[in-house]
């Protein structure tokens, strides 16, 4: 059977024929008190491999921080002592100008603990920028074990969806203010973003409700005793953004429905007046039609019989639109 052929790779080189060195990997950790921190954004194959051989990690996990996207989960693995936590996070994607979602890949062990989101995430970028330079507040976070870590990511990644809500329900605000003062027309894509933002953070937090109630059972082999109740606090700052996001959901619809009204009521008061000028215009169209005929009648070539004609219409004309004014048609 004859031999494939091989394939021949080569090492990147310069203009100039120089090979390249390949670059270093991205890898930053800071360690205190037997505890080791990795953090590393939107992670190469070459460095989650790194990564995974230094900590035996499964290779399944290896390809859920390569994928695309993963719905939010927790994998256990007593057998080697780490967690493998998936959650989703959103941030404001400029490309497209809306909601997307952030997912950050989490590795919890007894002695380490490794975050890997696949975009950056600011708040987690912070602490660890914070944890690097304050030696005091290192020994602090670290003192506690991983579990105390991870919830310190976590409660602040939580918080920082504070602000978007807040954002959120400003516009909302602004909206209703909008349609009341008249620019129904205006605001129609205003509340179709409005409505878009809010179904794309419904979308993120949904699934990671139930994922943060196992996570709340499972992390506590990871923290000390006096330490179990924090993550109960992260379940219920998840539930405040859903309640949140639940009344948001109500508001924008119902001011989808009133900005509806509210430019269908236009539309009806256009079409009422357009209707009682028709009313108006018909008997004098008639009267115009009568005189207007090549016959003879009582007057007929005389500027008096033309100014009776003329009187009659106007006395008309203005006794309809009275009538119309005294029934509120007009």
């Amino acid at each position: 059977m004859p031999s494939l052929p091989r394939i021949k790779r080569t090492r990147p080189r310069s203009s100039d024929g120089e090979v390249l060195a390949r670059p270093e990997p991205r890898v930053e950790e800071v360690s205190a008190n037997g505890l080791t921190w990795v953090h590393l954004d939107s992670p190469t194959l070459e460095e989650a491999e790194l990564l995974q051989q230094r900590f035996g990690w499964h290779p399944l996990d290896l390809e859920d921080v390569m994928s695309r996207r993963q719905r939010p989960k927790i994998d256990e693995y007593a057998d080697e002592g780490y967690l493998f936590v998936v959650l989703h996070f959103p941030v404001y994607d400029k490309t497209i100008q809306r909601l997307n979602a952030a997912e950050l890949d989490t590795f919890v062990g007894q002695d380490y603990l490794v975050t890997l989101p696949n975009v950056e995430l600011l708040p987690v970028t912070r602490l660890f920028r914070r944890v690097e330079d304050d030696v005091e507040l290192r020994e602090q976070l670290f003192a506690k074990g991983s579990g105390y870590l991870f919830y310190h990511v976590l409660d602040d990644l939580f918080d920082y969806c504070g602000p978007i809500l807040d954002k959120i329900g400003f516009k909302l605000e602004s909206l209703e203010d909008d349609i009341f003062e008249g620019r129904s027309d205006e605001v129609v894509r205003d509340i179709s973003n409005a409505k878009q933002e809010i179904i794309a953070f419904r979308k993120i937090i949904k699934p990671e409700r139930p994922t943060l109630r196992v996570l709340e059972r499972r992390i506590e082999r990871f923290l000390p005793e006096e330490l179990e109740i924090y993550f109960d606090d992260i379940v219920d700052a998840s539930e405040r953004i859903w309640d949140n996001l639940d009344n948001y959901k109500e508001v924008v619809e119902a001011l989808e429905d009133t900005n509806e009204s509210a430019i269908n009521h236009r539309q009806n008061d256009i079409l009422r007046f357009l209707t009682v000028v028709s009313v108006i215009l018909l008997p004098l169209t008639l009267i115009t039609g009568i005189f207007g005929m090549n016959v003879h009648f009582p007057g007929f070539e005389t500027a008096e019989a033309w100014w009776a004609v003329f009187a009659g219409m106007v006395t008309l004309a203005v006794g309809l639109a009275a009538f119309f004014r005294y029934k509120r048609w007009l």
